[in-house]
């Protein structure tokens, strides 16, 4: 049987073909953080077969291969003159495949055919006077559920009533706005921050109000909602707490946003975590049209005054602050503004980039990144694609 922590001897093998690398740096190979040696090389005895495996072996310890030579009968060595196609593959992969997220997050608890009844326990106005549109805060009740989420979920609403087919309505998807433990850091609700939507019809010009947002903006506490999921990897939370978590939103994009940053700063949430406190960097970037339109505002702002150094919060108000060519202030405005220091940051492995709210933003924030990557000689398009491959960078639009 081989063993594949033998050192600078030979091994048993059916395999006629041993191979022996020579590495610098390899950690211990009983997976201690204690090294085999400080310095110099280590000699691994390698059959042909486990070529592969090692070598993956030797990357996660932190080695470096220096060399890899055939091995004859009397231990001596000789150049490998044609690679082994074994190992080609291994050895050609400069960075490690990242660990896909969300493993062991709840999926579809509840589905449509037989979704949760959950009650409407409160409805709050999130829009101050003056501000422009409706937006509420809405939970739920989960307590007679096992209908558990994590931060950066969704949840389906299923309304009442029928459409014009005369069949059920169709479910709607919302980002969850509470953590874990909801509002209440109780583990019995969730939260919603729905804005009423409400448009023209393009022939009779007609306003037209959306089916699922009127529904959960006129509920009145004591209504039983029909509550499907959770659902959704895209926007979880790194678990790292010194990670760097850089947010841009708009209007009720800040729902995940919310939970992200209860998790981080709220005391009672922070009590309820002791395994994650967060000594990492939040920045926010949160467009609105103007200040009466900052949802959550009182506790944002009560936030980054109690943790300066970790949580940094900055408004793009489009209906009362002008960009820099005397246009109105939209997010993608304050990227610009700011784009040489997040791509400082964006280059950091423990950075992650979230987007959520309206489609439209991503072309300006990209164009902003562009040239800011552009300055150290870096192709922002390709390196964003790793960042994705890398699940550092997370999108939900609309």
């Amino acid at each position: 049987m081989y063993n594949s922590s033998v050192i600078g001897g030979s091994v048993s093998t059916s395999d006629s073909r041993l191979f022996v690398y020579e590495v610098e740096g390899l950690g211990s190979t009983d997976g201690s953080a204690a090294p085999v040696r400080q310095s110099g090389s280590t000699f691994v005895t390698v059959p042909y077969g486990r070529m592969a495996e090692e070598t993956r072996r030797i990357m996660r310890m932190g080695g470096k291969i220096v060399s890899i030579r055939a091995a004859n009968g009397n231990n001596s060595t000789a150049p490998v003159i044609q690679s082994a196609p074994a190992a080609s593959k291994p050895m050609a992969e400069t960075k490690a495949k990242a660990k896909k997220p969300g493993a062991n997050v709840p999926i579809n608890i509840y589905k449509p055919k037989t979704p949760y009844l959950g009650e409407c326990l409160s409805n709050d106005a999130l829009v101050a006077e003056g501000g422009v549109g409706d937006v509420q805060h809405i939970k739920f009740d989960l307590s007679e559920g096992d209908l558990t989420y994590v931060e950066g979920q969704s949840i389906g609403i299923i309304p009442e009533g029928t459409d014009d087919n005369g069949k059920p309505h169709k479910l709607r998807l919302y980002s969850i706005a509470s953590t874990r433990h909801g509002d209440d850091v109780d583990d019995k609700t969730v939260s919603l921050c729905v804005r009423q939507l409400t448009y023209k019809h393009p022939e009779s010009g007609e306003t037209i109000n959306g089916v699922c947002s009127t529904y959960l903006c006129n509920l009145e506490p004591g209504t039983k909602v029909k509550i499907t999921g959770p659902v959704g990897k895209e926007m979880l939370l790194p678990e790292d707490p010194d990670a760097k978590v850089i947010m841009m939103g708009t209007g009720t994009g800040i729902a995940p946003f919310r939970a992200y940053l209860w998790r981080m700063f709220k005391d009672r949430e922070r009590e309820a975590n002791p395994d994650y406190s967060f000594k990492g960097l939040a920045w926010l970037f949160f467009g609105v049209p103007k200040t009466p339109n900052i949802l959550y505002k009182e506790e944002l702002e009560e936030m980054q005054a109690k943790y300066p150094d970790n949580f940094r919060l900055t408004y793009a108000i489009s209906r009362e602050q002008q960009n820099s060519e005397g246009g109105r202030m939209y997010i993608q405005h304050r990227i610009a503004e700011y784009a040489d220091e997040l791509w400082s940051l964006i280059q950091d492995q423990k950075t992650h980039v979230y987007i959520c709210g309206l489609r439209g933003m991503e072309g300006g924030i990209d164009e902003a990144l562009t040239a800011a990557a552009a300055k150290t000689g870096v192709n922002w398009d390709e390196y964003r694609r790793d960042m994705k491959k890398g699940h550092r960078w997370h999108v939900e639009t609309y």
